[in-house]
């Protein structure tokens, strides 16, 4: 199936909470707001079990932690705003959450986010790695509108099942799927371990209904592959999608089991990974690096967290990283660490830009916030904010590569960034071959590159 538009811009498209969970924030847990901060309090009624003690939660998260990097934000402002909203009544909650929401925009932060309870679980599961489900990849068809396996995931009640790629779901359990998004159709397939849901799937022409037992699913963020170059060049290809809690251990996994097949050198695939969790992106780096800074983190008081690396590294061979546009926030991490670091040359096209961190909050009716708490700046201090990085070697895709190109091309002689990111590769390591420049246990792989490419 055609990634099309999707691959290009999957950084801010594929999945809204991941790109504003960001860096992850100051922590990757979960943690409950507190109503009682010790912060200006209301001269109206009281305010607890009622709709406004979720406005003055949210009010209160921002007045204490809340990052501007907008310029729209003043704390007088801000006091006064509290005590117009809890001076008014609601009569349902849906109107606290609109004014809760009300209240946020006027940050002008499309990162400090309100998520009512079901958005709230859906970020949650988003970023756990795991969810309870039947193990289907999905995508929208650009051209039909149709909802598309885009592939099983193996050893899952879908896999078992024999559901195969390309498989149109034209109902779930018989609600038809004409004009549903894929978030809807996540919504009707996901669901509570043990219970049924009936897929009804068109291939070849015939429809055919498909029980599945709905089970508990890891999300695997890491594709891996060996690839063996005309010249006998075998180079570990690593896809990692996304920054959830289960990708530090996938990508460590994953090098362990290149470094047995004997790879001379990798190429680490971070196009249109949109982020996530900050820790993940710290793990991942140390995989990559032994020493050197990964990541300066500034909150509105000037305090900065420094992230190192810890002499962890699991590999010292070359790597040449692939980026592009929708390469957003814990991809700009790891990937502004390698490039400051000398450890890899980044491949591709200008990451997006996203240097914000978030904090999720969960909040005493289950909802959530996601607020702006603190900024990153790469190893060299650079803010890579609305600016992104920029690759060291600059490869663009055409649109008719981009909408023609699918998901089992990538890392592939079909996809011409990759080529250029193997090409970068060879040359390094034949440099290294002909020269004594190069450290055979070192990281100076910027420096093998020759300055032609």
């Amino acid at each position: 199936m055609p990634i099309s538009g999707s691959f290009r811009s999957l950084g801010r498209q594929r999945s809204s909470w991941l790109v504003l969970l960001g860096a992850g924030g100051a922590a990757t847990a979960i943690a409950l707001a507190s109503p009682s901060l010790g912060l200006p309090s209301s001269s109206s009624s009281a305010i607890s079990d009622s709709p406004k003690e979720v406005i003055d939660q949210v009010w209160q998260i921002v007045y204490r932690d809340y990052l501007d990097s907008t310029g729209q934000y003043n704390p007088e402002g801000w006091k006064g705003l509290r005590k117009d909203l809890l001076a008014k009544n609601y009569s349902a909650t849906s109107e606290s959450y609109e004014a809760i929401r009300g209240m946020l925009a006027s940050l002008d932060d499309p990162y400090t986010r309100f998520l009512d309870p079901k958005e709230f679980k859906e970020m949650q599961i988003d970023t756990s790695g795991e969810l309870t489900g039947v193990g289907i990849q999905l995508s929208l068809d650009k051209d039909t509108k149709e909802l598309v396996v885009v592939s099983p995931i193996e050893g899952t009640p879908a896999s078992k099942a024999g559901v195969q790629p390309k498989d149109v779901i034209v109902f779930i359990n018989g609600q038809s799927t004409k004009g549903m998004s894929t978030a809807d159709a996540v919504k009707l397939i996901r669901g509570k371990e043990g219970s049924e849901v009936t897929l009804g799937l068109r291939r070849k022409g015939d429809v055919i209904q498909v029980p599945l037992i709905r089970a508990r699913i890891e999300i695997q963020a890491v594709d891996i592959q060996l690839n063996t170059t005309v010249d006998g060049t075998k180079i570990g290809y690593i896809r990692l999608k996304q920054f959830n809690a289960h990708a530090a251990k996938g990508m460590r996994s994953a090098i362990k089991n290149l470094e047995k097949d004997g790879v001379q050198g990798y190429v680490l695939d971070l196009r249109s990974n949109p982020g996530g969790l900050l820790e993940a992106s710290v793990d991942i780096a140390r995989q990559w690096l032994d020493e050197g800074t990964i990541v300066r983190t500034k909150t509105r008081d000037g305090i900065q967290d420094v992230r190192r690396a810890n002499g962890s590294a699991l590999t010292k061979l070359p790597v040449v990283v692939l980026v592009n546009e929708g390469s957003a926030s814990a991809s700009e991490i790891l990937s502004g660490a390698l490039q400051d670091n000398d450890r890899g040359v980044l491949v591709g096209q200008k990451t997006f830009g996203k240097g914000l961190v978030q904090s999720v909050r969960g909040l005493s009716d289950g909802s959530g916030l996601t607020v702006t708490i603190a900024k990153y700046l790469t190893p060299s201090g650079t803010d890579i904010h609305k600016n992104g990085i920029k690759p060291d070697i600059k490869a663009v895709m055409s649109e008719k590569e981009i909408n023609n190109l699918k998901l089992e091309d990538l890392g592939s002689g079909k996809d011409s960034q990759y080529k250029v990111a193997e090409t970068t590769l060879i040359k390094a390591l034949k440099k290294v071959l002909d020269g004594p420049s190069y450290k055979p246990v070192g990281v100076n792989l910027p420096q093998a590159i020759p300055s032609t490419l």
